[in-house]
């Protein structure tokens, strides 16, 4: 089912007769310019804003958070788009069967994905973490913050564009779009189900994961968990979904985002399991713990006294040693750990 972009939107199960007919078009300049757009950059600023307020409890900079970004943001529009093409092939070929490149790079008609927005970012953050030697988990586990504020906001632009809705229904909350001039569905506003299911992710993470955190990665788990179980369940709720190719299962077409959901929460449920359950992490194998202890030995260490000699001149003290935090490369993690093995501590780093 289509819904026209030019007709009102209402709910009356919840507002009687009372509608909201937002034109798709904020500026009406070239192409225009669409609130969609707008609400994206509104997002991605959101979750940059709230990254960078987050770094510091991740060890990380602002600095760290913009550089990515800088990366992140043109991979990640590319890779949306790319894994948008490739599950809606047909839209994008000619009579004769060959591509419409015309077609494929126009991205201002519509086709994003966020699947592919999160591969690509993640695929962004390895090399980055690599070339710059910070720790890839402390970083996916600040970014999954800004991710998820940036999800619950982008969602409105679905609203705005009259898409990603459901099913038809008749619960109270349910929303009606017009279909043609005379014709109309009420249908499950997905978008909502998916925009709070973050929100409440979001709360979660900063609240309460975020604050027992006992291993790298234990945000960018609780992530795919919680965001694999609600796109599962919404996804099986919508009528535009992309389909795996022709594929079925049990006589029915594979939905992409609803299988990748399902194998997400199995991949992150077995990690948090083995991390929490079987390895029995702490809230000091957290990577800004790490650092205060390390810090914190090295002060104690500064801080003893150079001994005197039996003729009262003072021995010659060590030079002042230069404090050197995990997240600054292999080398810091080999030099943290000897410094906490030299003091009695055998505890795993990770």
């Amino acid at each position: 089912m289509t819904a026209l972009k030019d007709m009102p939107i209402s709910f009356p199960g919840l507002f009687g007769d009372w509608e909201f007919d937002p034109d798709p078009i904020a500026i009406h300049i070239g192409h225009g310019i669409y609130w969609y757009g707008i609400i994206l950059a509104v997002a991605l600023l959101a979750g940059l804003l709230l990254c960078m307020k987050q770094a510091k409890r991740f060890g990380l900079t602002e600095d760290n958070v913009l550089d990515m970004v800088l990366w992140a943001v043109p991979c990640c529009i590319l890779g949306s788009r790319i894994y948008y093409v490739i599950f809606y092939l047909d839209l994008f070929k000619n009579a004769d069967g060959s591509l419409d490149w015309g077609r494929i790079v126009a991205i201002w008609d519509g086709g994003l994905a966020i699947y592919g927005t999160v591969i690509a970012g993640f695929l962004v953050a390895v090399v980055y973490t690599r070339v710059k030697h910070i720790r890839l988990w402390a970083m996916t586990d600040l970014c999954v913050m800004g991710l998820l504020l940036g999800q619950c906001i982008g969602r409105w632009a679905n609203f705005i564009n009259r898409e990603a809705f459901g099913a038809e229904t008749t619960l109270p909350w349910r929303m009606r779009l017009w279909t043609s001039a005379t014709e109309y569905i009420e249908v499950h506003p997905t978008f909502f189900y998916e925009s709070l299911w973050n929100l409440i992710g979001l709360l979660l993470i900063v609240f309460v994961v975020t604050k027992g955190r006992r291993f790298d990665g234990e945000n960018t788990c609780f992530y795919f968990l919680w965001y694999g179980l609600g796109r599962a369940w919404v996804e099986g709720l919508r009528t535009d979904s992309l389909y795996l190719f022709d594929w079925t299962f049990m006589g029915e077409p594979i939905r992409v985002s609803q299988a990748l959901s399902i194998v997400m929460v199995i991949v992150a449920a077995v990690v948090l399991f083995y991390e929490l359950r079987i390895k029995k992490r702490t809230a000091d194998d957290g990577l800004l713990v790490r650092q205060v202890a390390a810090q914190a030995s090295l002060a104690a260490e500064g801080a003893v006294s150079p001994a005197a000699d039996e003729t009262g001149a003072q021995e010659e003290g060590p030079a002042p040693q230069q404090t050197v935090l995990p997240c600054d490369g292999a080398e810091a993690d080999a030099a943290n750990a000897g410094r906490r093995q030299e003091a009695g501590d055998d505890g795993d780093t990770h």
